[in-house]
């Protein structure tokens, strides 16, 4: 293990790359991580970042995201079999078939999302930005896609602005159930319960507090509780144990396991580094397009 590590940190500086962590990844990622967040921050990394190579240990769609920024970079992902079935739910010809039926509204994208979709839509958000950034149009309806869950939770928030939601969805996240925040209620009545907004509004109004993956550590982070019910990815949890080891964290259900987001591991990184193999390529009709999509979104959420 330790080798392995002293491997990819020497071809970091060697080869002038940064390598970019989702939460959701295995936690010993983290050991050779320059960065480790959520989607937003980690775009926001990606297009600041003066390295040559960009390794993203996360999924297709966070890599794609990472080009399109940085389209003079090289962007490996380790593991090309790193999807996002939230993504796969939504691609180029259902996207115009959907702003079809509802003509003339803006289009907010969940990052969560393939290049191609993000180049139909007009601006882009994460978890941690949504409200802020449907608010940021100014407009009385709007589109959003693929995340139903994500996108109600929005309206929810923003009285005078409809949100024609896309049946699109985490398996993960909507999987959790109102009886399992009333078993934790129940099991754990001292417990802060910290609920991601992918999981569906009826499950979200349940919860103490409701934000992003950084939402979510943030709030640990500043509370002064000590035992707190976590209703996200199991990655969150295992940083937050490890982070704050006088707290204890418990996970809503066993469930919470993003599988792709398990793939990748510290050989394949160093492999993908050592190899310059799985570079990510875009057309470069669609990168332009979706990166007005993303680009706007920075603007607003600087």
């Amino acid at each position: 293990m330790k080798n392995l590590l002293e491997r990819i940190n020497k071809l970091k500086q060697e080869k002038n790359a940064i390598i970019l962590a989702h939460s959701y990844q295995n936690i010993e990622i983290d050991e050779v991580a320059d960065f480790v967040g959520d989607s937003l921050y980690l775009s926001q990394k990606a297009r600041d970042t003066k390295a040559d190579i960009i390794v993203f240990a996360g999924v297709y769609f966070m890599a794609q995201t990472a080009k399109i920024i940085s389209p003079e970079k090289k962007v490996l992902l380790p593991n090309l079999n790193a999807g996002c079935l939230m993504a796969d739910m939504i691609n180029l010809n259902q996207i115009i078939e959907f702003k079809k039926q509802h003509p003339n509204l803006p289009v907010v994208c969940y990052i969560n999302s393939t290049a191609e979709v993000k180049s139909e839509c007009d601006i882009c958000c994460t978890s941690s930005n949504a409200v802020e950034i449907v608010k940021s149009l100014k407009a009385s309806k709007v589109l959003f896609v693929p995340d139903a869950n994500l996108g109600k939770y929005v309206e929810s928030q923003l009285n005078d602005v409809e949100v024609v939601t896309y049946n699109g969805c985490c398996p993960v996240h909507d999987n959790v159930t109102e009886q399992n925040i009333l078993d934790a209620r129940n099991k754990y009545p001292q417990a802060k319960i910290l609920i991601h907004p992918e999981c569906k509004p009826t499950i979200s109004s349940l919860g103490d507090y409701i934000g992003s993956t950084s939402g979510i550590i943030d709030y640990v982070k500043n509370s002064q509780d000590n035992q707190f019910v976590i209703v996200t990815e199991k990655g969150v949890a295992d940083r937050l144990k490890r982070d704050y080891p006088d707290k204890e964290f418990i996970l809503i259900s066993n469930n919470m396991l993003c599988e792709s987001m398990k793939l990748t591991t510290l050989e394949e990184i160093l492999y993908s580094l050592e190899n310059e193999v799985n570079e990510i390529t875009i057309d470069e009709d669609i990168r332009k397009r979706s990166s007005n999509c993303i680009q706007r979104m920075l603007k607003v959420s600087k």
